[in-house]
């Protein structure tokens, strides 16, 4: 008899045996934490256009596992020192978000991962071998937490929601209308290093997840998705959340009945998801169009 997990479509008991699973509910607990994080913080990333520096704090993951296996300690340790110290550099270096044109900024962070990268080929290099379970560096592993990394993750994820409530007012203005914000009195430098900072841990700490390449599997396109539909913060912000728990759930519950990576589904729901979106926001702006003609047909015609 096959002991294969079977898809029934019994919806009752297709969930129950995928919660009957404790690697699948630790697995759930992480990708749930992480979608609220990511969410929230891939939000205000998409807003304030530092999509690249997201980008580049992601690939600090690869000097980071390599700079802990060199020393001996847990990957996770690298990935959570190089992010953060990437998000700081980053930060100081391209100005915190204002004083240093578009050019200037992304010549800094490009120089900051192409550094990245050297280090660590260097750390590689001298550890002496390939690392292990590259893989799971490049594409996640869902399916391979640990109570352990679930703690951790939630600890994380507390100290930046937190860190959001306290800052999110001034650091929405700032990233609104920098100039504005500054000329009240806000510290917009020193908010966009802090920003950085907490950026760095959610990409740490979803890049355990979904792995380096896939990281914006999270991060960024649900935050794309829900700024489309609308430009009301709050329910932005909440649409933003909404989607990112749909994706990771969809995507590991599909995952359980499939022998494909679960990474590879919870990128193509988030792009499904993002090109439906971006139909939708096309048709409805066409429709817009033609009733807006077809109610004023002799508007600007010279009689």
């Amino acid at each position: 008899m096959s002991t294969e997990p079977r898809l029934t479509w019994n919806l009752a008991h297709d969930v129950s045996e995928v919660l009957e699973y404790h690697f699948m509910v630790n697995a759930l607990l992480a990708g749930s934490v992480v979608a609220v994080m990511a969410g929230l913080l891939g939000w205000l990333m998409v807003l304030r256009k530092e999509t690249f520096a997201g980008h580049t704090l992601s690939m600090m993951a690869f000097p980071g596992a390599a700079g802990a296996a060199l020393i001996g300690v847990a990957a996770t340790w690298g990935y959570f020192v190089f992010c953060v110290a990437g998000g700081l550099v980053i930060g100081r270096f391209s100005g915190g978000g204002r004083g240093r044109s578009w050019s200037e900024q992304s010549a800094v962070i490009g120089s900051v991962q192409a550094l990245a990268l050297g280090l660590g080929f260097l750390f590689v290099s001298l550890y002496g071998g390939v690392l292990g379970d590259l893989d799971n560096l490049l594409f996640g592993t869902f399916l391979g937490i640990s109570d352990g990394q679930v703690l951790v993750l939630v600890a994380v994820a507390l100290v930046a929601v937190s860190a959001l409530a306290v800052l999110g007012r001034p650091l929405l203005f700032a990233s609104v209308d920098a100039d504005v914000a500054s000329a009240r009195g806000v510290p917009v430098g020193a908010l966009g290093i802090v920003f950085l900072v907490l950026l760095g841990l959610a990409v740490a700490a979803t890049a355990q997840i979904t792995g380096v390449l896939l990281v914006f599997a999270l991060l960024l396109m649900p935050a794309a998705s829900a700024q489309a539909i609308t430009a009301r913060p709050g329910l932005s912000l909440g649409l933003t959340v909404a989607i990112g728990l749909v994706v990771v759930w969809l995507g590991l519950g599909i995952a359980y009945f499939s022998p494909y990576p679960a990474g590879f589904f919870v990128t193509s729901i988030s792009f499904a998801v993002y090109v439906g979106v971006q139909v939708w926001v096309w048709v409805r702006s066409r429709a817009r169009k033609e009733t807006y003609i077809a109610e004023r047909p002799t508007e600007g015609v010279i009689a």
